[in-house]
């Protein structure tokens, strides 16, 4: 007999400090997934936002259709939260977003083609042919990113153009594995998990998206440094086998 309770996507939003940006997002992402045939769950984790992010989410509670709230009182960082959510998550397919809705969750369409080819893990990229930006970024991020890309490939992800972009999509059976056994709790857990998936023999594809450029974004160059230091530290486990891995 079918399970009539079985879940087909996981949408899982980390959020800090996004009380004014989270509601136009978590409309969206309603809007998008009620209109879809296939089942769904989003899971907006609160990671320990000293706003009223949490008490906005409660707010859409009755009206948002299997929105579920995970309320962290501590801050750890996107990665913890990302991984929380991911590790909750009950859909055969599990998406991470970001909430301030720079890919909106319509870009899925674009990810879950690859997953009827067998893929197991497929994440948006800002990087390649057919991905749109919309502003374009300015020139010294666009140079930063494309040096801490360069970075990267060379230590830890060869021919992956785009590890940053927060939309990211794990068969079941891959986001229970990797989200297991990483580590990184901040910026530089999106290369990690990326470096995890490869290491792990798990089929990855990168797939170009449209992303909109918001002025308001959290990240500062205090975090791209920090990407890189947490690459290095990533490579040395790999190295050590601290991750302690058997392969599928």
């Amino acid at each position: 007999m079918e399970n009539v309770n079985k879940i087909f996507l996981s949408v899982v939003i980390p959020a800090y400090n996004e009380a004014n940006r989270l509601p136009a997002t978590l409309i969206d992402v309603n809007q998008y997934l009620s209109g879809q045939k296939f089942s769904y769950e989003i899971i907006v984790v609160n990671d320990g936002s000293t706003d009223n992010t949490a008490e906005i989410v409660k707010q859409f509670l009755p009206k948002t259709r299997n929105l579920k709230l995970i309320d962290k009182k501590i801050n750890s960082g996107k990665g913890a939260a990302v991984r929380i959510g991911m590790l909750a998550a009950k859909g055969d397919l599990c998406l991470f977003m970001d909430a301030d809705n720079s890919t909106a969750i319509s870009e899925i369409e674009k990810l879950l083609p690859y997953f009827s080819n067998d893929f197991d893990v497929v994440f948006g990229s800002r990087a390649i042919k057919g991905a749109q930006m919309n502003p374009p970024q300015v020139f010294y991020k666009r140079f930063a990113g494309a040096m801490g890309n360069f970075f990267i490939q060379l230590m830890l992800l060869k021919g992956i153009w785009d590890t940053q972009c927060g939309f990211k999509c794990f068969s079941r059976e891959a986001a229970q594995k990797i989200f297991s056994i990483a580590k990184i709790d901040r910026w530089g857990f999106d290369a990690e998990i990326l470096a995890l998936a490869r290491a792990l023999n798990y089929k990855i594809k990168e797939a170009p998206i449209y992303w909109m450029n918001h002025p308001q974004s959290h990240v500062g160059w205090s975090s791209y440094f920090q990407v890189l230091m947490e690459v290095v530290k990533i490579r040395w486990w790999l190295w050590k086998n601290e991750y302690k891995i058997l392969k599928h």
